[in-house]
């Protein structure tokens, strides 16, 4: 049975990837999906960990090669999710989460209708600024322009099954995992997956859409 997809996505500076290092943390089951970047790391970032970092050239190799099952341009920077990793991880069974923006979530979406998508939100455009800047990464430059673009993100806001407003992070991390279990504790899914340890008397099989 193949894993769960759950694309997770936000404005920078949400906190989506703190949320979701905290799931991953305490969730085995579930694996990052790191994508492909032509940005540069920040202080503090590791090849391979926060993403892969690849030149434009290389990225564009890459891209007419079909290596991507997704790619989308951000903040002026290229980023492409591995198509190879991701039919092989999720044929292991393995569910993944996958940190994109909306353009790739949608391109997602028409691949694999079944994956869950959830829109992480900062309580406020005023305190999505405050953290943006607070981080100490961006130059004014980056931020206002982050700032402009989160208005267009957030007006995707309704292509996605869940939101979840990261106002209190203990909250929001609970929501997350939160919709993570319910996933798997979707009937056909979960006696699929359990179908080996049911007792005799338990048929699902008849009613398996």
């Amino acid at each position: 049975m193949n894993g769960n997809i759950f694309i997770v996505a936000a404005p920078s500076g949400a906190g989506k990837s703190s949320l979701v290092n905290a799931v991953l943390a305490e969730d085995g089951n579930v694996l990052l999906s790191v994508s492909y970047t032509t940005r540069a790391p920040r202080p503090g970032e590791v090849n391979g960990r926060e993403y892969h970092f690849v030149d434009r050239t290389t990225f564009e190799a890459m891209l007419e090669r079909s290596e991507f099952l997704e790619s989308a341009e951000v903040h002026g920077n290229r980023y492409g999710t591995s198509h190879k990793w991701i039919t092989d991880t999720r044929a292991q069974g393995h569910d993944i989460i996958m940190e994109i923006d909306w353009q790739g979530a949608q391109q997602i979406r028409r691949l694999f209708p079944e994956t869950v998508s959830l829109f992480i939100l900062p309580p406020s455009l005023a305190e999505l600024e405050r953290r943006l800047r607070s981080r100490g990464k961006d130059s004014e430059e980056s931020i206002r322009e982050r700032l402009r673009n989160a208005t267009e993100e957030i007006g995707h806001i309704a292509e996605f099954d869940y939101v979840i407003i990261n106002k209190d992070f203990e909250d929001a991390r609970r929501d997350l995992a939160a919709v993570i279990r319910a996933v798997r504790l979707r009937a056909h899914d979960a006696l699929t997956r359990l179908s080996a340890q049911l007792p005799e008397w338990v048929d699902f099989s008849a009613n398996s859409r």
